[in-house]
């Protein structure tokens, strides 16, 4: 089975001497129409989204990753112009969400433009099927650029406004949405004109009120990295504070064993939480989260510290794991 530029879709837990960073990893179903979409199909694109109806993890992670892939075409458009409906109108509204957010973070004329199909093009998608929260996430994610500034609820310290009403509609269609909650944590980031005291108020509130077993509790981890600042005293020391060490390790113990029953390999999420383990120098532990990984890789969070496969690589290494051959 082949994934991205010709990579075969190997088993988690298998590691054969390099990495696969297509974020399809081990979903072969969504390889096979990432390869159809690239050649200018979109009947896989429209059989893994229906199949995903209900299973809105699923459904969100496969649209985002067949979006990516679609963004520099005019696939989207054609699909909806040639056959309209739920899966269409999705993938049309991630698609408008991509091509915004890179115009709003290159500083592009065309934001506002762009910011305001993508807009459209989410509550069309919205209404075609009103159970899917995915369009809502999608305008989440756009609320970074000109969102909505509501009052926050009662509990967070710093009381930050954001889009608040537009993430409590997600909630109420799918209360602990993967995507949702770090869409949401990302309109408080410095760099989209948050400040750290929110993250930090944000990124807490939303992880204790999580369960125990959810992947939500990493998001104080995103946060951590977010946080990175190289020139500070003892920057990589941060991992080892008793606060961070006990955090990391109860999100080992508690959602890490979860992981294995996921429909495809969480690479993501496995990378936070081995990266921290790695980083308070958990070596055992970190060892396990990247020998689910597999070869499957994400360039976060390892990019902030450097290039991302040699920072994996590094990790790797430390934890006595087989590495990729030099080059």
């Amino acid at each position: 089975m082949v994934c991205g530029d010709g990579e075969r879709i190997v088993a988690a837990g298998s590691f054969e001497g390099h990495y696969v960073w297509h974020p399809a990893a081990d979903d072969r179903e969504l390889a096979r129409a990432c390869t159809d979409v690239r050649a200018g199909r979109y009947l896989g694109a429209h059989n893994v989204l229906q199949e995903a109806r209900g299973n809105w993890e699923l459904r969100a992670h496969r649209s985002l990753v067949l979006a990516s892939e679609a963004a520099d075409s005019d696939l989207a458009e054609r699909w909806m112009a040639e056959e309209p409906g739920p899966e269409a109108a999705l993938l049309g509204a991630r698609v408008a969400m991509i091509r915004a957010l890179r115009m709003a973070d290159a500083g592009d004329s065309r934001a506002d433009a762009l910011l305001r199909i993508a807009q459209a093009a989410c509550v069309r998608a919205a209404r075609l099927l009103p159970t899917d929260p995915t369009p809502w996430v999608a305008q989440l994610a756009l609320a970074r650029i000109d969102g909505p500034r509501d009052p926050a609820p009662r509990g967070l310290l710093t009381a930050p406004p954001g889009p608040w009403q537009m993430f409590s509609h997600v909630l109420r269609l799918d209360p602990w949405h993967r995507e949702a909650h770090h869409r949401f944590l990302a309109c408080f980031f410095t760099r989209y004109g948050g400040s750290a005291s929110a993250r930090w108020d944000v990124a807490s509130f939303l992880s204790h009120r999580a369960p125990a077993t959810s992947a939500l509790r990493l998001l104080p981890l995103v946060a951590l990295v977010e946080d990175y600042d190289p020139k500070a005293l003892l920057a990589d020391h941060t991992w080892q504070q008793p606060q961070w060490a006990t955090t990391t390790l109860g999100i080992y113990h508690n959602w890490f064993p979860q992981a294995a029953s996921y429909p495809f390999t969480p690479v993501l999420d496995l990378a936070y939480l081995a990266h921290a383990l790695f980083m308070a120098k958990r070596e055992f532990e970190a060892r396990e989260v990247l020998t689910a990984m597999g070869p499957y890789a994400s360039r976060m969070p390892w990019s902030v510290f450097g290039d991302p496969g040699e920072q994996l690589t590094r990790a790797r290494r430390s934890c006595g794991l087989p590495t990729p051959a030099p080059a």
